[in-house]
């Protein structure tokens, strides 16, 4: 009997890019004939449609060829749970993430892939953008995130590394047994822990539509990471708290021997309404930021899947469950 060969499997998840179908099923061919060639691997494509409203499955559906499956999720649960969405059909040797958009180029994913052939003591090989293009402020409040959220880990989330990258078999499956409801894949991808190497690139221009990620949706991602993985935002407010309470007992003792020795009256309404306000904006956020907390244990506490797949559409030459790496 012939030998079977190793399989990798390509995850993509994708929102409204029916536009850009066509272009990314035509990069996924050029991609599946180099991997052939030059690893000598099967390539297995895992498209996730997380509730788009267009009809970017059909188009897709349409494009791809040779073997390949769209899940199509029930809803939108955001692109954290469709990349576990498609990790969970995963049953290759190898597991490549990247986005649909073609911002992820064909070139750093080759580059990625023969890291890990090459490399058996290698478990993931990821892209971490270069950030050339981005702004002074932003690339510092990058630095500001990374530095508060690893200071309190065993782990480090690396610096501006997403979820383009490639991983073995064993990896993936660890990473599909974290069923975290409230996901944040950086942090995830950092604490199953497994030998990593970084591959720096600059992310593709898109060619259609437009990005998902809004700057609301940027901060509430980052706080989504802290509430998930650090501890240090309900320091640094118990420390602020602490600080003001110091301050708060000096003052009065301050107060309280001007007016023995010295008979100064104390100030009145403008002192007063100062410490009112401050002490009551610290007990407010700090009321808000345990708030969050209490609501990343309450989602986690309920019984409810991750996700829910509306349907699985297959190509016609695609492979069985489990025929390798499984």
């Amino acid at each position: 009997m012939a030998e079977s060969r190793p399989v990798l499997d390509i995850v993509a998840p994708f929102l409204n890019e029916a536009q850009s179908a066509s272009a990314f099923a035509a990069l996924l061919d050029k991609l599946e004939a180099e991997v052939s060639q030059r690893f000598g691997m099967e390539v297995h494509k895992i498209l996730v449609d997380d509730g788009s409203s267009d009809n970017g499955a059909e188009r897709f559906s349409q494009a791809l060829s040779g073997s390949w499956e769209i899940v199509r999720l029930s809803r939108n649960f955001g692109k954290e749970v469709a990349v576990l969405a498609g990790l969970d059909q995963s049953r290759g040797d190898m597991a490549l993430v990247m986005d649909a958009d073609l911002q992820h180029s064909m070139d750093t994913s080759l580059k990625m892939i023969a890291e890990l052939v090459e490399n058996p003591d290698i478990d993931v090989v990821y892209a971490q953008n270069d950030r050339r293009e981005a702004s002074w402020r932003r690339s510092q409040l990058a630095k500001l995130f990374y530095s508060l959220i690893n200071s309190s880990q065993r782990f480090d989330i690396p610096e501006n590394a997403g979820d383009f990258r490639v991983m073995r078999g064993a990896v993936v499956r660890a990473l599909t047994s974290l069923r975290d409801k409230r996901r944040f894949n950086k942090g995830l991808f950092a604490w199953a822990g497994f030998r990593q190497k970084a591959i720096a690139y600059s992310p593709e221009n898109r060619v259609t539509g437009k990005s998902k990620w809004s700057r609301l949706n940027l901060i509430a991602f980052s706080l989504e990471g802290f509430t998930s993985f650090s501890v240090i935002p309900l320091r640094i407010i118990s420390l602020s708290g602490m600080l003001a309470a110091l301050a708060g007992i000096f003052y009065g003792a301050k107060v309280f021997f001007e007016v023995l020795f010295y008979g100064i009256a104390v100030p009145g309404y403008p002192s007063l309404m100062v410490a009112v306000v401050l002490l009551g904006g610290l007990n407010l956020t700090l009321l808000g930021l345990i708030g969050e907390y209490v609501w990343v244990t309450l989602s986690e506490s309920k019984d409810r899947p991750v996700y829910i797949v509306r349907d699985v559409v297959r190509g016609v030459s695609d492979r069985p469950p489990g025929a390798s790496g499984a």
